[in-house]
This record gives structure tokens, sequence and C-alpha cells, in this order.
């Protein structure tokens, strides 16, 4: 699991009954995950390449720990972004078969229909933006929030505004709202590089950008692709999700559309009487035309994707009695460290 760079990993394993890990692991998947350092002033020049050699530094340990030669790679939102490049140097360097498949949540690489946000960008003001981050080294968290917060102000703003100040009321404890309100920050560099490839819609014309030196072709990704989006996303509007399948390739790729929004799409466990999802090819271009002919199924998506991981993955085996392994030794208990830097 690669989580997104610019919050802690912990929405994939988010509480009991409601972690995605902790699914897959019932489902007998061996599952990994990053947990991505929160970045200082000291970090500033972390920018595509620290973050691509850290995906394939970790593709490495867990072929080692686990002793096998492929694995799946399943990342969401900015981390999805750093995976599909990676994934595009590994294949153009001959190491694609390294990935038994990629899996791309809530991930735009396709800038066009991205919303509000992409809309308000020209180059004055991302050179501004750009020079802002160079100056403290990063790009702040809660900065960061509060913009995506605005992009649906009702649900996100003013609904507590009402609840905890207007009305008195004690916010209820929930997890993601915790999660959420836990941000991180975004090294100068890497905020350099997303605003630049962002500005000019990179990802879309092959060559444009570079990952550890290889040139980006997104169309060359032989892999099976698992693509998820949520239809009430406000970050990542599920219309650009699906023109961003479609620079994957068509063949063997499954997109899925949760009727969830941005988290809640993450974060959906089944059992729910209110939650349903689509899935079908990305053949179609118009994404209206393609809403409308989709197949649609009650509740969650993550049996559907539980299963079609097993369908590409090797034998089962026993689970390890111990962690780590081949030279790799558990550093200290999960979550370790990271989550806990602010």
């Amino acid at each position: 699991m690669v989580p997104p760079v610019i919050n802690k990993f912990y929405v994939l394993d988010i509480s009991p009954g409601r972690s995605m890990a902790e699914y897959l692991l019932r489902q007998g998947h061996q599952v990994f995950t990053m947990s991505w350092r929160n970045p200082t002033a000291r970090q500033r020049d972390w920018g595509f390449d620290t973050y691509g050699q850290a995906i394939v530094d970790a593709l490495d340990a867990v072929h080692k720990i686990s002793r096998t030669k492929r694995a799946h790679v399943q990342a969401s939102c900015s981390g999805g972004i750093l995976a599909a490049m990676t994934a595009a140097h590994l294949t153009a360097i001959g190491e694609g078969g390294r990935l038994a498949g990629l899996t791309l949540m809530v991930t735009v690489l396709d800038q066009y229909q991205a919303g509000v946000a992409e809309a308000a960008v020209d180059e004055r003001t991302a050179d501004a933006a750009i020079a802002m981050s160079a100056r403290t080294g990063y790009l702040d968290g809660q900065s960061l929030a509060e913009v995506f917060a605005w992009l649906r102000p009702n649900d996100l703003v003013w609904r507590y505004w009402v609840n905890n100040y207007l009305e008195g009321k004690t916010p209820a404890p929930f997890d993601v709202l915790f999660w959420n309100a836990d941000t991180t920050r975004m090294a100068a560099a890497l905020h350099r590089d997303m605003v630049r490839m962002g500005l000019h819609n990179a990802l879309t014309t092959p060559g444009a950008v570079s990952m550890l030196g290889t040139p980006v072709d997104l169309s060359t990704l032989t892999q099976d692709r698992y693509v998820v989006a949520g239809i009430t996303d406000h970050i990542s509007p599920w219309q650009a999700c699906h023109c961003s399948a479609r620079l994957l390739g068509s063949a063997d790729l499954r997109f899925v559309l949760s009727s969830s929004g941005h988290i809640a799409a993450l974060v959906n466990p089944p059992g729910s009487d209110k939650a349903s999802h689509r899935i079908g090819a990305v053949d179609e271009s118009d994404p209206a035309a393609w809403l409308e002919a989709a197949e649609t199924h009650n509740d969650s998506w993550w049996p559907d994707f539980a299963a079609w991981l097993s369908e590409r993955s090797g034998r089962k085996k026993a689970a390890p009695g111990s962690l780590g392994g081949a030279g790799m030794t558990p550093i200290e208990p999960a979550p370790g460290s990271y989550v806990r830097e602010h």
C-alpha cells in the first residue's frame, strides 16, 4: 500500500472493522504499507525521484520478506500518482514484471477535468506557490486541508461551525475526522514537481515528465490495473479518475465507481445497506455514457477487489510465524514512529 504523501497512512488501517488492511488480511492476503515521513525544512529537496525510489525500496523489501518476485501495488490519491510513474519507470527498464497488479484509488493523472483547484492555477499563481514553499522548505498540510475543505463548504466547514460553535455541541468521535485533522507537510521539491506537472498536465503526454531518469509513458504499463473512484469525490472528481484510467490503456483494466466520496470510497467496509458501486471497462470515453452503461452492485467494492487480487496472486502458503525475514529485522511495533511526527 502506497498512501497519499499529504496524509498519514493509517486511513487504510483506521479502526477495527473499518480497516482495509485488516479486511485483506482476513481474505488471506499478506499486507505491507508504507508510512511517509512528515517532512521538515531539512527535507526540502525531496522530489519525484526521492519518493519514487522509496517505492522501489519498499517493493524490494516486500520481495525479500515474502520471498516472491512479484507483488501487487495499491496506491491512493497523490501516492497513486507517484506509484503510476514508478510503475512506468519499472516497465521502461524491463522490470515491470515485478508488479503482479497496479491498483489506483481516487487518483487523478489527467488534470483536464480535475475541478476547481486545477482551474484556478495559472503560471503566475504556480510560481508564487512554488516560491512560498521554497522559502519555508515545505507546504503546510493544514493550509492544504483548508483548501480542500472549502471545495465542499456545506459538508466540511459550515456543518461543524454550526454544531460546535453556534449550538455548542461536543463533536461526536469520528475516526476519519481525527485522521483528516492529523495533517502532514509536503516537501518543497515535491510540491514544485507536482505543481509543474499538474499545470502542464504532463502525464497525458508521453515523455513530458520523468521518474528516476526515465521518461514516463503511462500507456506502456502491462500490469493488470484496478482503478477506484468516488462518485461524490470533491478532491479527485470521478470523471477525472475515469479519464485518468484511460491513460493506462483499456486492456485488463477494471474501473470501479463507489457511491462514496474521497475518503469514504477508501474506508468502505462491507455490510452497509447504503453503499453501492458500479463496475466496467473504460472503453467508453464519455464518463456520463460510462455511468449509464456500467453494471451496479450493492454494498462495498472491497470483496470484488479481494477476489481480483486472488485471481492474480500465487498459491496460498502458511502465514509467517514472525515479522521480518531475509535479514530485515523489525524496528518497532506498528504503527511506527512516523505517524507521531507533527
